[in-house]
């Protein structure tokens, strides 16, 4: 035990100290890692474990949030494989001429080693990607869902390597997970029975682990590929977002084991920390890759430098592939490649917190085009003659909605970012337009002398506050309300500028008690 409360001293200690100076945790979770591998603190054989369901719930909950047609448009599927094929490529060409200038490590590397480092180097961290994203309160813009869709092909690309590489190859039986496709429509009516106690997370743990991870892993396919696709085959069920919601907290606590267990990989020496530096360049170019693609298959420049700074890291699919080849690599590499993979992190994190400064510097190189020559979903939003907008358009944002429409006679539109939801609203006739309210451009399209009120009405308390910082950047001369779960969330954003606001649970218990005394005909005596 005493080894188990230094490590979680350590990692809490670490990653306090990250958020003092605005990083994320996750980076002082890295730091911790190596700093008590330093020390001589001897990894517990739970963490690799620990580590393991962490990345499985989070492959599980993208999953459940994956809408399987992003995977088939072109700037996603075009994008990741021409970009994987170019980085490796480059990858390899650079590792080579450093063996040319006598880098140790690397001076006596045959070609076909170089090309493994190459191909493992170009993968981004799903881990570390939708950490950053959801801690950003971004997972449903247009941005992420580019960015989490070239992810998962890129995963795919991995478990395909693996396969490969690996000596046994997957068993015949393996053909057979396609009668996971019906046998899903058994178990999907199952989460309406389970409520909202203990029974939902149990239920997306054991579903995730059982046939998901060990099933597909009996039959030779990587786990954590059957994690996903149990995800996606529940994700059309309703209760698919308060499942993954049930989960969370249990997956960010064993994704601390995930970022711990990096560091316990092993420690680097002088040499592999001068090639991890040297490969640390590559980062920008692999970022600029990303961007350039992107913009070529239409997206705005803002959209596409946006998804590519978040991209620009290594993955631990890296470590992974090192190991799966490590005949051919030998020992050194996989020490090399966790601490590149490390250090990239930190990289992005600082990069990603300024994300607008890097699309001014794009400028030139990415310019403006025509709206008609835009990709169809980040095409400029026409909000017409509108009094007001809601932004978020779930159960809060639809009341505020009808309310403003039937109760006060505004003309009202809303602004949601998942187009399924969009879709269903509109079919219901909804004025509503898909758009991310986080972007700066969104609110330089609208007309401020139209727009008298502005509801912030998203789920994520980061959304709300991007939207009401563009807001003000904007000179919105409107009125601005925003809904907040908590008193603090609700006094930091009238710190930021909104006029009022509305505490989710007060105003619950306030309407609980009128709808209450209506139905039981006692009058208000503070009524007119």
């Amino acid at each position: 035990m005493g080894e188990i409360a230094a490590i979680l001293t350590v990692a809490l200690a670490a990653g306090m100290l990250a958020s003092l100076v605005r990083l994320p945790p996750l980076v002082g979770f890295l730091v911790a890692g190596f700093a008590l591998n330093a020390a001589g603190v001897q990894a517990p054989d739970a963490l690799g474990l620990l580590a393991d369901l962490g990345v499985t719930l989070l492959l599980f909950g993208i999953g459940l949030k994956l809408d399987l047609r992003v995977l088939v448009r072109r700037e996603v599927w075009l994008t990741a494989t021409t970009h994987m094929a170019a980085t490796t490529a480059v990858a390899a060409g650079f590792l080579g001429l450093l063996g040319i200038l006598g880098v140790g490590l690397l001076t006596d590397q045959d070609w076909q080693t170089l090309v493994l480092v190459g191909f493992a180097l170009s993968f981004s961290s799903t881990v570390f990607v939708v950490k950053q994203l959801e801690e950003r309160g971004g997972l449903v813009s247009l941005s992420a869902r580019s960015a989490i869709g070239i992810l998962v092909v890129q995963d795919i690309a991995a478990v395909a390597f693996l396969a490969f590489a690996h000596e046994e190859r997957p068993s015949p039986w393996a053909a057979a997970l396609v009668l996971l496709v019906p046998a899903a429509a058994l178990v999907r009516p199952l989460l309406a029975r389970l409520g909202h106690a203990e029974l939902r997370p149990l239920f997306g743990l054991a579903v995730a682990l059982v046939p998901g991870y060990a099933l597909f892993d009996l039959l030779g396919v990587k786990g954590d590929l059957g994690a996903l696709v149990i995800g996606v085959l529940l994700a059309s069920h309703p209760g698919s977002v308060e499942l993954s919601k049930s989960l969370f907290s249990l997956k960010e606590l064993l994704l601390v084991g995930f970022f711990l267990s990096i560091g316990f990989t092993g420690l680097p020496s002088a040499e592999h920390l001068l090639i991890g530096a040297a490969l640390l360049l590559l980062v920008p170019l692999k970022s600029f890759g990303f961007a350039v693609l992107l913009w070529a298959h239409g997206l705005r420049r803002r959209t596409s430098v946006r998804t590519a700074t978040i991209l620009g890291n290594y993955s631990e699919f890296g470590l992974i592939v090192a190991v799966a080849a490590g005949a051919q690599l030998g020992d050194p590499w996989p020490v090399v490649l966790a601490t590149t993979v490390a250090a990239s992190f930190v990289l992005s994190a600082v990069v990603s917190r300024t994300p607008d400064a890097f699309v001014q510097m794009a400028r030139r190189l990415l310019p403006d085009r025509p709206a008609e020559r835009m990709h169809a979903d980040d095409r400029p939003i026409e909000v017409g003659d509108a009094q007001a907008v809601v932004l978020g358009m779930g159960r809060v944002g639809r009341a505020a909605y009808e309310r403003l429409e039937s109760g006060y006679g505004l003309r009202v539109i809303g602004v949601e970012s998942l187009p399924a939801r969009r879709a269903v609203l509109a079919e219901e006739g909804l004025n509503v337009v898909e758009g991310d309210a986080t972007d700066p451009d969104f609110w330089a399209r609208i007309r401020p002398d139209q727009v008298q009120l502005a509801v912030l009405a998203m789920p994520f308390h980061s959304s709300n506050l991007n939207a009401l910082k563009n807001l003000e950047a904007s000179n919105f001369s409107g009125t601005v309300a925003v809904v907040a779960q908590y008193d603090e969330d609700l006094q930091q954003a009238r710190e930021l500028g909104a006029h009022t606001g509305f505490q989710l649970y007060e105003g619950v218990g306030a309407e609980l008690a009128d709808t209450g005394a209506r139905e039981a005909g006692l009058p208000r005596r503070d009524a007119p």
